[in-house]
């Protein structure tokens, strides 16, 4: 408990402060729900004081923010990295589909307790998460209509279409998938992609 109250203080460094709080925030959530859950219980569990707490978050609502938005920034960096390769569009098509199962299965808690718990932000912060998911959405989209327009992917079904569909899936998974389950987030990821593949190939 000392080392816990040293974090607290700031004698180590200044980033497990809020590690600790997202990861105590995240299972508190997952475990009692959002609005079951305390500010003193997620302190508590973190093993740091309030005055830590909002010194990197002002309420409880920044702590159920942060909790999606950081896996958010994740999956937007591995799509602008996989966007800009030199590759086929379908071989990145097939790898944004894919890495995009891995990342939410691997950070499935945040993800379940986000979408569960959304609809109780401030309307600021849902609106602001919302911005940054059409950004990663337009972003995966401008590549199905890349693949459109070269006649690698059929043009008779929309791209917003696709990404709509394809995106449900991914939401939907924490209602299924289970980590002690017989595949693996990247099994997972990659029958997905071998899937939106499939279906965007042209018709003969």
């Amino acid at each position: 408990m000392r080392s816990a109250q040293r974090t607290a203080d700031g004698d180590t460094p200044r980033g497990t402060v809020p590690e600790r709080l997202l990861s105590a925030a995240t299972r508190l959530f997952a475990e009692r729900g959002f609005e079951g859950t305390s500010v003193q219980e997620v302190v508590a569990a973190a093993g740091v004081t309030k005055g830590a707490m909002y010194h990197y978050f002002g309420s409880k609502d920044d702590l159920l923010y942060e909790v999606y938005a950081r896996v958010l920034r994740m999956q937007t960096e591995h799509l602008q990295e996989i966007s800009a390769r030199d590759e086929p569009v379908t071989e990145r098509v097939h790898a944004a589909a894919a890495d995009v199962i891995v990342t939410t299965v691997a950070n499935l808690d945040d993800s379940t307790i986000f979408f569960r718990s959304m609809h109780q932000l401030a309307p600021e912060k849902q609106r602001s998460v919302r911005a940054e998911r059409r950004k990663y959405h337009e972003l995966f989209r401008s590549m199905i209509e890349q693949g459109q327009k070269e006649g690698v992917f059929r043009a008779d079904v929309p791209a917003d279409l696709v990404i709509d569909y394809y995106f449900g899936s991914v939401h939907h998974l924490s209602t299924w998938y289970r980590h002690d389950g017989a595949l693996t987030g990247k099994d997972v990821g990659g029958h997905f992609a071998d899937l939106l593949l499939a279906g965007l190939r042209p018709q003969v």
